[in-house]
């Protein structure tokens, strides 16, 4: 029988890339989506899936909405992958991180509670939530730090799915995923603006690359692999929370060095730091192990980083050159 899946964030970047992985394996697959001024359907039409999609209006703020995007799709999995997920402003909007990323998870774990119990529960955890790191390599053990609203929130998304896992008997995981990058990643996130700023540079219309702390430390994969460990978590007999990661660490500076390079250009002669992109509270180092993802669920990043800003680059070339 053909599966459904109920996706919230689909037009993000994990969203489009989750919805084709599904609609490939032969899922009927549903997106909750939250009406915007701005195109926000354009990573759906890039992958070319957006007319196989089914649409349910409704903001993960609201609870009605999480009621009715179950009771309408009725679905086997539900992926909760919608989230304000820009660290950057979640410290100028703490509020609203809060109630998407935090209380947004309770309204879905509810819904599916009262309506769909048996519907299997993917909860989308970040490695932001470590922040001040407590361990070299940060596993599922590693005790929570977080650093920024947005991690804040994201771990009271966590620990609600552990609680409603343990209180109710929910098939309810959670992914606590490293930093993963694609080209259809958004404008605000640094890999994504430097990629950018490379091709703008290179083709003449742009001058410069505006960074914070370029000296600052992640563990990046690409997001169209992370995606199907999403998937594979759901497929377990027994709900759990792993860590999704590439267990290599790579500095703002280096990504720079890559990005520019492959374009025969030095990232130094173009790089201004700006005191005002630093954020209040830094996370210098986050560097994961996914041992337990290799162990339990066969799962293996296959995209190496290099790799990755290359495709980003020359995505970002392709669409700069079109303007």
């Amino acid at each position: 029988m053909t599966k459904t899946a109920l996706i919230t964030g689909i037009t993000g970047q994990d969203g489009a890339y989750l919805a084709k992985l599904l609609l490939d394996k032969g899922y009927k697959v549903y997106g909750l989506l939250a009406r915007r001024s701005s195109d926000s359907l354009w990573r759906l039409r890039e992958l070319g899936i957006v007319e196989r999609l089914q649409f349910i209006e409704g903001d993960l703020a609201d609870a009605t909405s999480a009621i009715r995007a179950v009771c309408q799709s009725r679905p086997d999995e539900i992926y909760n992958l919608g989230a304000q997920s820009f660290v950057g402003t979640s410290w100028n909007q703490p509020v609203v991180t809060g109630m998407v990323d935090g209380l947004g998870v309770t309204h879905m774990l509810e819904a599916i509670r009262q309506f769909s119990p048996e519907s299997r529960f993917y909860q989308a955890s970040t490695s932001e939530m470590f922040g001040l790191i407590q361990a070299e390599h940060q596993d599922e053990s590693t005790p929570f730090y977080p650093r920024s609203p947005y991690g804040v929130a994201k771990l009271y998304g966590h620990w609600i799915t552990v609680n409603y896992r343990e209180s109710f008997g929910l098939h309810a995981s959670s992914g606590i995923l490293f930093n993963h990058e694609s080209p259809l990643r958004g404008i605000e996130f640094v890999t994504r603006k430097v990629t950018d700023a490379a091709a703008r540079i290179k083709l003449g219309k742009q001058k410069e690359l505006r960074l914070g702390n370029i000296d600052a430390k992640r563990d990046w994969g690409f997001a169209g692999d992370y995606v199907e460990a999403m998937w594979l978590m759901l497929q377990q007999e027994q709900a759990d929370d792993y860590v999704i990661a590439t267990g290599i660490t790579t500095s703002v500076r280096d990504m720079c060095r890559i990005a520019f390079s492959h374009l025969d250009l030095n990232y130094e002669d173009y790089l201004v730091i700006d005191p005002q992109l630093f954020r209040p509270a830094e996370v210098d180092v986050l560097l994961g192990n996914p041992a337990k993802a290799l162990r339990k669920l066969d799962w293996k990043p296959k995209t190496g980083l290099e790799q990755l800003i290359r495709q980003m680059v020359d995505a970002d070339l392709r669409r700069v050159g079109k303007e």
